[in-house]
């Protein structure tokens, strides 16, 4: 019987240099693994993309509501650009109980899939929530897309697994490198949610954003709304984790960033407020969000 040789050519990954230049006129992912479908190419939403060079009012705006059970206090001179940045600030509010000012900040356009957008972040180094986000509705009637939602310094107590053995859904020992994704659809009060976690860790060894903690670099989060029940995260041009629902979104959706807390330890627990006027630590910032629609070439 005659052997037969077989030879595999293996496919090489991406590299560091691929991950240090990917394209900034195309979805980041797209430089590493281009699932881009046949036949369809990806055109920029300029209304939901920005570099932050100056505060745009035709783009963004500010709104006022706060978290319940929570000590925030939206303020609209908390957001602000400099440096080339939009900047969040946490800043003390001489107030007991609502003591956490604030800022949101959302877009005046909203889209649907299929769609991607993407931002550059780099998060306050205090225990709060910073926050890429999409929504429509209300508590009771909304659909939301939480793309990222990253707490770099959850408080120790909040940390100790010991005190704290079922912190669900998160685990908040790990929130300094983990994304924190996950979908809500609430109709009439009746709320559907899952989230799909992922972490710096995971990253692959090429790329230089693997293992840095959200405070200690920018990182790139995305998602591609893929149709109306899938969405599929990206974390620094690589694929990060897919929510697949179990009905429909139906609503055009806005972008939205904010800086919160809650005393609650799944959450991450509340900031020393001392630390809200340390200027080195108590500022998310986003060098840069870039969005495009999905369509035929």
């Amino acid at each position: 019987m005659a052997n037969v040789e077989v030879t595999v050519n293996e496919v090489p990954g991406p590299s560091t240099e691929d991950f240090e230049n990917m394209d900034p006129n195309l979805p980041s992912f797209v430089s590493i693994d281009d699932t881009t479908p046949a036949g369809m190419q990806w055109v920029k939403v300029e209304a939901m993309s920005d570099e932050f060079d100056a505060w745009d009012s035709d783009k963004w705006f500010n709104s006022f509501w706060n978290y319940g059970n929570t000590p925030v206090w939206m303020r609209e001179e908390n957001s602000f650009v400099e440096d080339g940045k939009l900047c969040i600030k946490a800043t003390l509010r001489n107030d007991p109980v609502n003591w956490f000012q604030t800022a949101r900040v959302h877009s005046k356009t909203k889209i649907s899939y299929p769609m991607y957008t993407e931002c550059s972040m780099k998060t306050a180094h205090i225990s709060a929530f910073n926050t890429f986000w999409m929504n429509n509705g209300d508590i009771d009637n909304r659909d939301e897309i939480d793309i990222v939602e990253n707490n770099s310094n959850p408080t120790q107590g909040c940390i100790d697994t010991s005190l704290n053995t079922t912190n669900f859904p998160w685990t908040t020992h790990l929130f300094p490198t983990q994304m924190n994704s996950q979908y809500f659809i609430a109709k009439s009060g009746v709320t559907e949610r899952h989230e799909d976690n992922y972490d710096t860790r995971w990253l692959l060894p090429e790329n230089p954003k693997k293992d840095k903690t959200w405070n200690e670099d920018y990182h790139i989060v995305g998602a591609w709304w893929i149709d109306a029940r899938t969405v599929q995260f990206y974390l620094d041009g690589e694929e990060a984790g897919r929510v697949v629902t179990n009905q429909d979104f139906t609503r055009d959706l806005e972008l939205i960033f904010d800086l919160w807390t809650s005393e609650e330890c799944y959450l991450g627990g509340l900031p020393e407020q001392n630390e809200l006027n340390d200027d080195t630590k108590n500022t998310m910032r986003i060098d840069w969000v870039r969005t495009w629609k999905l369509e035929a070439q």
